[in-house]
């Protein structure tokens, strides 16, 4: 949380707020982390923790602890290096990197500078032409998962975005004097614009967006009428790892395996699209016990510490990934930020299972944690 505050010294307020808020009265994302709260590790004393193997596997490939970066949009809002400066830092640290269709960087850039394994979030456009595009370019790139976002049938209601201006794209005054202190952002965004949202930019001709913008195009195109058959569809288009994101119960999740998915991200967007959904880690453990035979299982929400993470993968979780974790040491330091804020919740979830007595991630399980409204 030290690396929010000197995201909110180092970014405009409609910045800020943006990447802090969330839905209506921000009682989602706050219960995403306060939720971890209500569950109780278990220590095992007397085991042998002198080696600790954060290792795992997801997708089909090793990586280095079981943690990875969540897609999220137009990272060069918060930092000039935005995505680049998370990818290095993903690979350093051996890492799934994953980049978001409203990302400020291609696809094809990201392969190239990339060389662990990586997934792009995607939208099934109505446009199934514009997918498909989308989705080969991944292919040639070599993406390893694709990610399908099913949670933003239309945008929540985020008060601050509102409240700043950020909403509609015309700041409100009380947000003038914020972004006249940061004029190397403003120089960014409206010299440099480095805010396009590249990958459509080359998806889409020119003339299919002549009389819009390409932000209002994106929003045009966003189909309210998917259903799991859409799921299969892009099953059938894809044949790889194929992540649901946005998924909270068993029925859904079991919808999403029986439509051609591997994995599924309990989410609910960073509480910043239903208000009152439940929080990612209290949907873990009924998803775990009905299906962990058939989906990797991960945890996107609510993630600040080590022991977070280390008590999601004791419920089921084959691993957590993050959004605001990243983007705030994004935001306060770029690629040293990121470096920074991964290397302590690393050291923590480290730290955590030598304490909890248990030396490698496959032996994580239901006998280390428990409610803290459970009895012996």
């Amino acid at each position: 949380m030290d690396f929010r505050r000197i995201a909110r010294r180092k970014l405009p307020a409609p910045i800020f707020h943006y990447l802090d808020g969330g839905a209506d009265d921000e009682w989602t994302l706050a219960r995403n982390t306060s939720a971890f709260d209500d569950y109780e590790l278990l220590p095992a004393q007397l085991s042998d923790v002198s080696n600790i193997n954060l290792k795992t596997t997801l997708f089909g490939e090793e990586i280095d602890w079981p943690v990875m970066i969540s897609p999220t949009g137009a990272s060069k809002l918060f930092h000039a290096a935005g995505e680049s400066a998370v990818i290095r830092a993903a690979e350093k640290f051996g890492m799934v990197y994953s980049l978001s269709t409203l990302g400020t960087i291609t696809i094809e850039d990201v392969g190239a500078a990339c060389n662990g394994p990586k997934m792009y979030q995607l939208y099934v456009f109505k446009d199934r032409g514009l997918t498909i595009d989308l989705i080969e370019r991944c292919k040639a790139a070599g993406f390893k998962a694709l990610c399908l976002t099913v949670d933003t049938p239309v945008a929540g209601n985020r008060e601050r975005d509102h409240v700043y201006g950020f909403a509609t794209g015309k700041f409100r005054f009380r947000s003038v004097p914020s972004l006249l202190r940061h004029p190397g952002w403003l120089y960014r965004v409206f010299v440099r614009n480095d805010l396009e949202m590249v990958n459509l930019a080359s998806s889409v001709r020119p003339d299919q967006f002549a009389d819009t913008s390409l932000l209002e195009y994106f929003n045009s195109q966003l189909d309210r009428s998917l259903t799991w058959k859409d799921v299969e569809w892009l099953a059938e288009q894809w044949h790889g790892p194929l992540v649901i994101k946005g998924v909270q119960t068993v029925a859904d999740c079991r919808n999403a395996a029986n439509a051609g998915a591997t994995a599924v991200m309990l989410s609910n967007h960073g509480g910043r699209q239903l208000e009152g959904a439940p929080a990612p880690v209290d949907c873990i453990a009924d998803v775990a016990d009905a299906l962990h035979d058939q989906l990797e299982i991960i945890c996107d929400g609510g993630i600040r510490r080590g022991t977070h993470v280390v008590k999601a993968l004791a419920m089921g979780a084959n691993a957590c990934s993050i959004g605001r974790a990243y983007l705030y040491p994004l935001a306060a330091g770029g690629q040293a930020g990121v470096e920074r804020g991964l290397g302590l919740l690393r050291d923590e979830a480290e730290r955590t299972m030598a304490l909890l007595g248990c030396d490698s991630i496959s032996r994580l399980g239901p006998g280390f944690i428990r409610h803290s409204g459970q009895c012996d």
